[in-house]
């Protein structure tokens, strides 16, 4: 647990201002390891100051291509080193996969939680329900841009991805405050726009923080989990949020999001570790510089340097949109995804017309019937698990790799899931039938999009691991952009088709896209193979 807090924002801003007398790193407290590193203790090494670059994060042996005139030693990981994320404890890595869950239900709570208070924010501002949705819409929107920016930067070694997390969510819970006290409609948006931007990080990079810790052939566990976290989100907002609207109004909404979060802050500020091996490399080697005075580098530190301005613009900015748009892998995967997103957010404002217009419910109520969503994702991750475990672990090779088509399986259910939830539930919400109907049609949505998520995130990442946070913040950006649009469109729809005939609709454009993953499954080689950024050598 020490070790955890020093390397914690807390812990390593105590140790800055005691000047190393507290919560002290490992060379600290044992000088000894940083003695071949002194001068005229081991021979320095000629090495590049810009080696052939990449996003993955540097393990224990990385080398570099040889350069003139550029002399210094290589700081690297030792064997077993047990600062390098991989090799922490079994213990550690559930520790941090807690904390990066409950940083995620805490942000994606924000969306589902406000359209609880909706009818509070017309009556308030006087604006019409579609105008309302805006709140909820912006926010979606929010999440969408700011990962293009957060995302990029937590690869970053000199920045990592603990001030990414925690200086984000220092804002997003500060910020709560000017969307409580917004003084006219228009600041409220403006508020819930840029919560939902600062709130974002964790949305696109909670799974490569995962990824820091897992061996390939076990990140797909810690995802899972961390992908029912995200469920968690949207499924209780409703619920939380619905008691407190009715009660209290739709501000007290907001303030149970700021409560959430709040928490979360003060809990990762002491606990939370930083998880990118490039940064924790990088600073080690900062120490050892200051040490010694000899003239030490790391292999991220030396990648960095020799980025330019135009390379770090082509990452931040341009990559994940030209992945997203001319890639064909990563642009059929992308639309598919941001359906399912589409159609998430859109079905969700039929839930007040099934069981408030039909079934009676209380506004607090209604929210229950959103825990079919959530018990669906936890019926299928144990099946789910057993199927990676018997079927996929074994096609990982010596070197811990995989060809990406054999993630794809279990999205060919998981499609199908997605369909026969909307008809489900649209044709079985009427007086006749018992609420109950309903709530168990909608556990197969939560279901679908569990394993198509699981199944196109792992793919994606198999398929394109040089440019992973570009493509998993260009899937962001598409999918959030249509969480965003589609809500607003679903007053006029379910009023004119009725809930059964939209819900149709919905499941009939779902259909149009079941065949992706089984294309995808049975041609992805050769796509992939045709790529000028794709892998091509599995």
């Amino acid at each position: 647990m020490r070790d955890i807090i020093r390397e914690s924002i807390f812990g390593r801003i105590v140790n800055a201002l005691s000047k190393g007398k507290l919560f002290q790193s490992i060379e600290q407290r044992d000088p000894s390891l940083v003695e071949k590193y002194t001068r005229g203790s081991a021979s320095t090494s000629t090495l590049s100051a810009s080696p052939e670059r990449h996003n993955e994060d540097v393990a224990p042996g990385t080398k570099s291509d040889p350069e003139k005139g550029k002399d210094f030693q290589l700081v690297d990981w030792t064997e077993n080193d047990p600062e390098y994320p991989r090799n922490w404890s079994t213990l550690k890595k559930f520790f941090v996969t807690f904390q990066i869950c409950l940083l995620t239900t805490s942000v994606y709570i924000g969306s589902a939680i406000y359209s609880a208070g909706i009818p509070g924010v017309e009556a308030e501002f006087g604006v019409s329900q579609v105008a309302a949705l805006l709140g909820l819409t912006l926010f979606v929107l929010g999440y969408a841009l700011g990962p293009m920016i957060w995302a990029p930067m937590s690869e970053v070694p000199y920045i990592g991805r603990n001030p990414v997390y925690m200086g984000t969510l220092f804002a997003f819970v500060l910020l709560q405050l000017a969307v409580i006290y917004a003084k006219n409609f228009g600041m409220l948006l403006a508020f819930r726009f840029i919560t939902g931007f600062v709130g974002s990080p964790v949305l696109a990079t909670g799974g490569a923080t995962i990824a820091d810790m897992y061996a390939p052939n076990k990140q797909v566990y810690g995802i899972a989990v961390w992908g029912i976290a995200a469920v968690f989100g949207p499924a209780l907002g409703p619920l939380v949020g619905g008691f407190a609207a009715e009660k209290k109004g739709w501000t007290w909404t907001i303030w149970e999001l700021l409560w959430l979060s709040g928490a979360c802050l003060i809990f990762l500020t002491f606990f939370l570790p930083e998880t990118s091996s490039s940064n924790i490399l990088y600073r080690r080697t900062c120490r050892y510089r200051k040490l010694t005075g000899t003239a030490l580098k790391c292999q991220p530190e030396i990648e960095a340097e020799g980025m330019s301005t135009n390379e770090i613009v082509q990452m931040t900015l341009i990559r994940p949109f030209s992945l997203s748009f001319t890639e064909p892998i990563c642009f059929l995967l992308n639309l598919y995804i941001a359906l399912i997103y589409g159609l998430l957010y859109i079905w969700f404002e039929s839930f007040p017309i099934v069981f408030v217009g039909i079934y009676g419910f209380s506004l607090g109520m209604q929210g229950l019937a959103f825990l079919g969503i959530l018990i669906g994702a936890l019926v299928v991750m144990p099946p789910f698990f057993w199927y990676v475990h018997r079927y996929v672990e074994p096609k990982f090779g010596e070197n811990g790799e995989i060809k990406p088509e054999h993630r794809l399986p279990p999205a060919f259910v998981g499609a199908f899931f997605i369909p026969v939830c909307l008809f489900w539930f649209g044709w079985s919400a009427r007086p006749s039938v018992h609420w109950i109907m309903p709530i168990i049609g909608s556990s197969f949505f939560s279901m679908g999009t569990f394993l198509l998520f699981m199944s196109v995130l792992t793919y994606l990442g198999d398929a394109y691991p040089k440019y992973i946070a570009s493509v998993y913040a260009g899937n962001d950006l598409v999918r959030s952009s249509f969480g965003a649009g589609f809500p607003l469109f679903a007053p006029a729809m379910f009023a004119k088709l009725g809930v059964g005939w939209a819900n149709s609709l919905l499941g009939f454009l779902s259909i149009l896209f079941i065949p992706i993953p089984f294309v995808l499954y049975y041609y992805g080689e050769r796509i992939r193979k045709r790529s000028k950024m794709a892998r091509h050598d599995l």
